[in-house]
């Protein structure tokens, strides 16, 4: 009996000495890296849903998907043939406006300002000879040798002759100081009117083509030649290869640790022989509840404060929802204000994301944060 009591004593003290070897093992797992912080999360890009800002028939569609596009490069195109001919059109208005605003700016002609002065030359000289008549008739009528009629005619064409003088006078003053300056104005005013809309013109025959706004890889193509789009119809959907960054969760604990600009290292099940290099761009000011997708029922009230961790990828091999591992070494210390970047790597000569790190909208949070 007493053998047996010591062979359960003894099985009592092998068990709890492995429970405490146990609990040291879990609690040294648990800490981890006392010199470093780890984070768990997945690799977010941009993704871009590229349309045709008119509308027609697509003649052509060049990339398909999984194609990777530079900036700039053609995507696709609609038929442009009714657009051509309205360029056309205010090409030829803009020309005639042109032509009018110069005859206006120029002024008379000096053949035109001739010609006015030779009409005053020749009223002149019809006013004379009406005088001359006038009273030549008046001291025949006087003398009763004419009929009062006769004299009456030629009074009316001396009066006749003296109002065509004053027009002729008027016409040449008109054609020495040239056209008048709400004309010009009127239309310099139509001409830049003209302009603007042979620039829209232009503008929209430019946009039957559809340009790539980044480096970017095709995710899916959406339509296909031949199909009538209305503006703004989506062509494609592009994943942006720059910036690419990993969303992350700090704890409260961790959070007076991390800086933004703060160098990180990021390793992937998918490539376990390689590491990235990449820093911290951005700490959400707000507390939120973990999101469900992310952690166990336990840590999910957890307070945490998103996270993003530019990556430097050249080779571009991360992907759209990737888990990943984030090591963040703690005997870093932050640059002087004033002198931090969230836009590039400490240190960085060039490569990697340089696009100026917007936030994200912020995710619904649980209401009770703000108790």
């Amino acid at each position: 009996m007493p053998s047996r009591r010591r062979r359960v004593l003894l099985g009592v003290g092998v068990v709890l000495g492995l429970a405490f070897i146990a609990a040291i093992i879990w609690r040294h797992e648990k800490r981890g890296n006392p010199d470093e912080i780890v984070l768990y999360g997945n690799i977010d890009v941009r993704e871009v849903d590229v349309a045709f800002n008119e509308g027609d028939r697509i003649v052509a569609m060049y990339v398909d998907e999984g194609d990777r596009v530079e900036a700039g490069q053609l995507l696709a195109e609609l038929d442009d043939s009714r657009l051509e001919h309205v360029v056309l059109e205010a090409e030829a208005r803009v020309t005639a406006q042109r032509a009018v605003v110069a005859r206006f700016e120029h002024g008379s002609r000096p053949e035109e300002i001739e010609r006015a002065r030779a009409e005053v030359a020749a009223a002149e000289a019809e006013l004379a000879d009406a005088r001359a008549v006038h009273e030549r008739q008046q001291k025949l009528a006087r003398a009763n040798v004419v009929s009062k009629q006769l004299a009456d005619d030629a009074l009316s064409a001396f009066l006749a002759a003296e109002a065509r003088l004053k027009i002729a006078r008027e016409n040449l003053r008109l054609a020495i100081e040239g056209p008048r300056f709400e004309d010009k104005e009127a239309a310099r005013a139509r001409l830049l009117a003209d302009e603007n809309a042979l620039e829209l013109a232009r503008h929209r025959l430019a946009d039957t083509k559809l340009h790539a706004p980044a480096d970017a890889i095709v995710l899916t193509r959406i339509l296909e030649p031949g199909a009538i789009v209305l503006p703004n119809s989506p062509a494609y959907t592009l994943a942006l290869t720059d910036p690419v960054w990993v969303r992350a969760y700090l704890t409260e604990t961790d959070l007076g640790r991390v800086f933004p600009g703060m160098k990180a290292e990021i390793r992937t099940d998918s490539f376990p022989d390689r590491t990235y290099h990449g820093w911290v761009g951005f700490i959400s000011p707000t507390a939120e509840f973990t999101p469900k997708p992310v952690e166990t029922p336990e840590l999910r009230t957890s307070l945490v404060y998103r996270t993003r961790i530019f990556v430097d990828t050249p080779d571009h091999t991360l992907r759209q929802g990737m888990p990943v591992t984030v090591h963040l070494s703690l005997d870093q210390e932050p640059e002087e204000p004033g002198t931090r970047s969230t836009t590039a790597a400490p240190g960085a000569t060039g490569s990697g994301p340089t696009r100026p790190d917007t936030p994200d909208p912020p995710e619904t949070t649980d209401p009770r944060t703000s108790q």
